[in-house]
C-alpha cells in the first residue's frame, strides 16, 4: 500500500482528542482580571492576524512561571484560549521543521522541511532548509548581506500565502525574526516583506517585497545602540528558582555564568560580532523585535484596510538562551518575565492601532529543549552524550569485513546518516553487512534505537509512538537512509568525545521536545483552557476557519471547541 494515504489518515487520527473532548467546554481560567475581548460583530473576518513563535519555548514554563507575569503571556492565558496538552507528533523538533509546521497546517511528511539543514544527495552537500540558489539577500541600513535564501523546499504554501491570495485583495503579510528560517517559513514563499538579522544587520531576499519601514528604522534605531548595556534580573534575586550558576551551562564567550550579563563583545570598546552574539541571547533582542513590529503596523497601516493583514513575529532569544544555560536557569526565567512585558506593549499597541477584538492572535513554539545532561544526570538518571563521530567510526568498522568501498557514510546530519553513493542499495541486500551495521550502532552509548527508511516509509504500527513520530518527519529523497533515535536525556552532539562544549539541545521525538504552548486569542475565539490531544499543525488551520481560507492541504485540525458559536 502506498505509505502517504495512510499517513494523512493517521495523522488526522492522531491529531485529533478523544470523542469525549471533540466540543468539550472550556474550563474557565481562575482569577481573571481583565475584561474579555468582545467580538468584534462588524467584521466578518478578523483585520489582523498576528502569529507569534517564541523558538524553544517549553509547555511547561507556564505551569513553572505564571504567576511570575502580569503582561501579554498573562494577557493570553486569561483571556485567550490555552490547549494545554499540545505537542508535535514528530522526531525532527528543529526551528525550521516547526515553523513550517505551524504555518502551512503539515506536518514534515508532507511539507518537507525535515530539519534546519540535511544532506543532499544530488550535491553530495548540505544543504540549509531556506537556502535558494536563484535568489539574493540584501541588507538594509549599510549592512552587507550573503548568500540567498526563500521558502523554495518548502512544499506546501503558509497560512499567510493563502490569506493573502484567496482573500479579497489589499492583504499584507509581514514577518519578522532575528532566524530567516523562522521569518521565512512563517511568510512562504511571496510576501511583503519577510526580514531577520544576520551579521549584525537586517535583510531580506529578492524573493520577498522591499520593506522602506524596516531601512527607515534601522538607520534611526540601530542595534548598536544597546552596546554596553547590562542585562540584570527584574526581580529580586529570592523570586528565581534552581541555581544561578547553572552546572554545564556555557553562555556566549564574554559572559559569566552569573549576573549581570553586560552586552560588550570580545573587544569591550566597540561593536564587533561577539557583541551581536550576546544581543541575540539578550531580552534586548525581543524588545527591538516587538519595536520594529509595532513600527510595521503604523508604517504600513496593518489591520486598518479592507482585507484581513498578517504580521507574524518570531522570537529567537529564547532558543539562544535555553541552548547556553538550558531549561533550569535564571537566564531563561528572567527572559520570560521580560518577553511577557514586551507583548503586553505589543498588544497594548494593536489595541490602540487595530482595536481591542479587531485581531486574533495565536502563540506556539516550535519545539522545546532537554534539560542540560549534567544536570539530569547528577539526579541519578541515564543521561549523557550521544557523539556523532562515534557512530560513524563504528559502521564504518562494521563494513570492514564486507569489502565496501570507502568512505560508506557520506554524511550523519542530526540524527539520519547518509550512506555514499550505492552503499544503502547494496546494504538493502546484504542481510549479514546490514545487521552487522545495526549492531554496531546500537552498542553506541546513547542510542535508543535505530529505524531504516523503508520501515517508515509505509506508515508503520500504531503500536510504537516513537516509529510513528520518526515516520512523521520522514520526506523521501531528503531524509536520511537510517534514522537514529537517542535514549531520553541523552543529547545529540556533532563534536568528538568531550569536545562538544556545554549547554543543551533539542531534536528528539520525546515530551520535553515535543510539548510547546498552543494559544490563541482575539477575534472570534472562545476563552478558557481546553484538555485533549492538539498539535501546532492546528495552528493554521484555525487561522483558515476564522478568516474563511482554504487551505491546500492539512495534517492539522480546525480546533473549533475554541471558536465563538
Amino acid at each position: 500500500m502506498n505509505g502517504k494515504p495512510c499517513l494523512l489518515l493517521l495523522l488526522a487520527l492522531v491529531s485529533l482528542p478523544p470523542l469525549s473532548a471533540a466540543r468539550q467546554a472550556p474550563t474557565p481560567r481562575k482569577h481573571v482580571t481583565r475584561p474579555a475581548a468582545a467580538p468584534a460583530a462588524a467584521y466578518a473576518r478578523p483585520k489582523l492576524v498576528v502569529l507569534l513563535v517564541v523558538d524553544q519555548m517549553r509547555a511547561d514554563y507556564i505551569d513553572k512561571f505564571e504567576d511570575q507575569w502580569n503582561g501579554g503571556l498573562k494577557r493570553l492565558l486569561e483571556e485567550g484560549a490555552w490547549f494545554r496538552e499540545a505537542a508535535y507528533p514528530y522526531a525532527a523538533t528543529d526551528t525550521c521543521a516547526g515553523h513550517a509546521t505551524i504555518s502551512t497546517g503539515s506536518l514534515p511528511a508532507t511539507h518537507g522541511i525535515i530539519g534546519n539543514a540535511w544532506w543532499d544527495r544530488e550535491s553530495q552537500n548540505m544543504v540549509k532548509c531556506t537556502a535558494d540558489p536563484n535568489v539574493k539577500n540584501s541588507a538594509y541600513a549599510g549592512g552587507t548581506a550573503k548568500g540567498g535564501d526563500s521558502a523554495w523546499r518548502m512544499r506546501m504554501p503558509s497560512f499567510a500565502e493563502e490569506l493573502r491570495f484567496q482573500g479579497r485583495g489589499g492583504t499584507r503579510v509581514v514577518t519578522l525574526s532575528l532566524k530567516a528560517r523562522s521569518a521565512i517559513t512563517m511568510a512562504g514563499h511571496k510576501a511583503d516583506a519577510a526580514i531577520w538579522f544576520d551579521d549584525g544587520a537586517w535583510e531580506t531576499s529578492s524573493a520577498y517585497g522591499p520593506a522602506p519601514f524596516v531601512e527607515e528604522y534601522a538607520k534611526a534605531h540601530p542595534v548598536k545602540m544597546d552596546f554596553g548595556k547590562t542585562w540584570e534580573l527584574a526581580l529580586p534575586k529570592s523570586a528565581y528558582w534552581y541555581d544561578e550558576k547553572a552546572t554545564g551551562a556555557a553562555g556566549p564567550a564574554s559572559w559569566e555564568l552569573t549576573f549581570p550579563h553586560a552586552l560588550r563583545g570580545k573587544s569591550g570598546g566597540e561593536p564587533d560580532a561577539a557583541f551581536y552574539a550576546e544581543w541575540e541571547a539578550s531580552p534586548f533582542a525581543d524588545t527591538y523585535l516587538t519595536k520594529i513590529a509595532e513600527d510595521a503596523v503604523d508604517q504600513l497601516g496593518l489591520g486598518a484596510g479592507n482585507a484581513t493583514d498578517f504580521l507574524g513575529v518570531g522570537y529567537s532569544s529564547v532558543d539562544y538562551i535555553g541552548h547556553a544555560f538550558g531549561p533550569r536557569s535564571w537566564e531563561m526565567q528572567d527572559i520570560l518575565i521580560r518577553l511577557d512585558r514586551d507583548l503586553a506593549e505589543l498588544f497594548a499597541h494593536l489595541d490602540s492601532k487595530v482595536g481591542r477584538g479587531n485581531y486574533v492572535v495565536a502563540l506556539s513554539a516550535d519545539h522545546g529543549v532537554a534539560p542540560v545532561p549534567e544536570q539530569i544526570a547528577a539526579t541519578g538518571v541515564d543521561a549523557g552524550v550521544l557523539h556523532v563521530p562515534e557512530v560513524q567510526e563504528k559502521i564504518a568498522k562494521a563494513l570492514e569485513p564486507f569489502n565496501y568501498s570507502k568512505p560508506v557514510v557520506a554524511r550523519i546530519a542530526n540524527t539520519e546518516v547518509y550512506f555514499a553513493t550505492g552503499i544503502y542499495d547494496r546494504l538493502k541486500s546484504d542481510g549479514p553487512a546490514m545487521r552487522a551495521v545495526l549492531d554496531a550502532i546500537r552498542s553506541v552509548p546513547g542510542i535508543a534505537g535505530v529505524y531504516r527508511a523503508e520501515e517508515v516509509q509505509d506508515w508503520p504500527d500504531t503500536q510504537s509512538p516513537i516509529r510513528i513520530a520518526e515516520a512523521a518527519s520522514y520526506f523521501p529523497g531528503r531524509s536520511g537512509d537510517l534514522l537514529l533515535v537517542p535514549k531520553p536525556y541523552w543529547l545529540v552532539s556533532a563534536a568528538a568525545g568531550d569536545s562538544r562544549g556545554h549547554g543543551t539541545g533539542h531534536g528528539t521525538p520525546y515530551g520535553y521536545d515535543q510539548r510547546v504552548p498552543v494559544l490563541f486569542m482575539g477575534w472570534g475565539i472562545e476563552p478558557g483552557e481546553y484538555r485533549g490531544r492538539v498539535s501546532p499543525a492546528d495552528v493554521a488551520p484555525t487561522l483558515a476557519a476564522l478568516c474563511g481560507v482554504t487551505l491546500v492541504s492539512s495534517d492539522g485540525r480546525v480546533l473549533a471547541e475554541a471558536l465563538m458559536k
